[in-house]
């Protein structure tokens, strides 16, 4: 299900015609005789009397009986779908017609449909989407009103256990924050529970990301930022697929913890390598079993972190087996193993030579980029830049043997002519 910019829905007919086919569905399963007593108030309250505004000329008695209308729309009918996704459409047309998104009117009577849709029965889940779909699109793309109702069709995907439904992604997320006119506080509660619904699907790499938008959107020296931060350090280590530390650096939430334990093994794990790890692990026992951390794999992940720095160091060159284990302190026979393992983890790409131990650096990643890396890459343009110029002048000089050739051709032609 994927939302869109907001969108106008137009109903034909009168208001006094669409109030009639909105009354005659809720009445639709009544006995004949309670569903003319349930339709005569409206009739009456439709009535033009001597010398009276027509109700369509009226926005005071409009604002009544719809009014009316919504006090008796309590679950979502017994029509179809189809007729239950028009039946809100048009409640939906009506309600912002008659009070302007951003007032405490609409929000109020939203905030009642949107109890009343979301209770509905489970099994109605497939409409109740739509419907909420439909209503997200409806309301402008400033209005808060789009909180309440993007939480209503969250806490409906989070109960069935169907979050994928919902098509989320993070730069969706972004620009809705960017544009709803919401305190910073609403802005950080709706990514928490962003955060924990996530984490309940039990999709850990994507409740780590949202939680990095999340600890941004904190003031970053309050506790909660704090608890954010520090979860997010040990969430950013326990994942095996999570390489990329330099996002939680950007941070000032997780910089502000920087007398914190975690932030030490941070900083091995985005400067350092095995030695430093050891060296970490010995002067901080329990700290792996407080936090959950695995050793055994953390220890491999801060070996792919080491070959990949050395690979960075090293691109476009042959490194030798007994370099690569020397670094990352393993046998030569594993070598080749922990390559694979790195070029699986997509932080370096390279061609293994069997008959030469090497292994030939075509790619590799960083692990921060700072002066030195610049540096690093400043050279290897340097390197590129002079190969380059190298080639233009072979291009050139063949260019100009060409030229000189194709003049004594000519010159020999007009010999002969002659």
């Amino acid at each position: 299900m994927s939302l869109t910019d907001s969108v106008s829905v137009f109903a034909e007919g009168t208001f006094q015609e669409q109030i009639q086919e909105l009354v005659t569905y809720v009445v639709r399963n009544q006995p004949d005789e309670e569903r003319a007593a349930s339709i005569r108030p409206f009739q009456d309250a439709m009535k033009t009397e001597g010398g009276e505004k027509t109700i369509n000329e009226d926005e005071e008695r409009k604002v009544k009986v719809f009014s009316m209308v919504l006090a008796e729309v309590k679950n979502l009918g017994d029509g179809n779908e189809k007729e239950i996704e028009g039946f809100f459409n048009l409640i939906f047309a009506h309600l912002f017609s008659l009070f302007p998104p951003n007032t405490p009117e609409a929000k109020q009577r939203l905030d009642n449909l949107l109890q009343t849709i979301s209770s509905a029965p489970s099994e109605q889940a497939p409409i109740k989407y739509r419907i909420l779909s439909n209503l997200f699109n409806a309301i402008p793309r400033t209005s808060p009103l789009r909180l309440s109702v993007y939480n209503t069709l969250l806490n409906i995907a989070i109960s069935k256990d169907e979050l994928e439904v919902l098509s989320l992604n993070r730069a969706d997320v972004e620009k809705w924050l960017s544009e709803w006119e919401i305190s910073a506080e609403e802005k950080s509660v709706f990514l928490k529970t962003i955060v924990d619904a996530y984490a309940k699907a039990d999709q850990p790499t994507t409740s780590y990301e949202y939680t990095l938008s999340y600890i941004r959107s904190l003031p970053p020296t309050s506790e909660t930022a704090r608890a954010a931060s520090i979860d997010a350090i040990a969430s950013a280590l326990r994942l095996p697929t999570v390489f990329n530390f330099d996002p939680l650096f950007k941070l000032d939430g997780v910089v502000a913890c920087k007398d914190h334990e975690l932030f030490s093994l941070l900083q091995v794990f985005l400067n350092d390598g095995l030695a430093e790890f050891t060296a970490w692990d010995q002067a901080h026992p329990g700290v792996f079993a407080k936090y959950s951390l695995d050793k055994t794999q953390l220890e491999h992940k801060i070996r792919l972190l080491t070959l990949a720095s050395l690979g960075f160091s090293n691109v476009g060159q042959n490194l030798p087996y007994a370099k690569i284990a020397e670094t990352i302190k393993v046998d030569v026979s594993d070598v080749e193993r922990w390559v694979i393992d790195v070029i699986r983890a997509g932080l370096l790409s390279g061609k293994l030579s069997q008959t030469k131990q090497t292994l030939h650096i075509i790619r590799s990643t960083a692990r921060t980029f700072e002066r030195e890396q610049w540096e690093a890459l400043e050279k290897r343009l340097l390197v590129w830049k002079s190969g380059l110029s190298g080639v233009l002048e072979v291009v050139a000089n063949a260019r100009r043997q060409g030229g000189h050739v194709t003049s004594q051709a000519q010159a020999q032609v007009g010999t002969v002519g002659a």
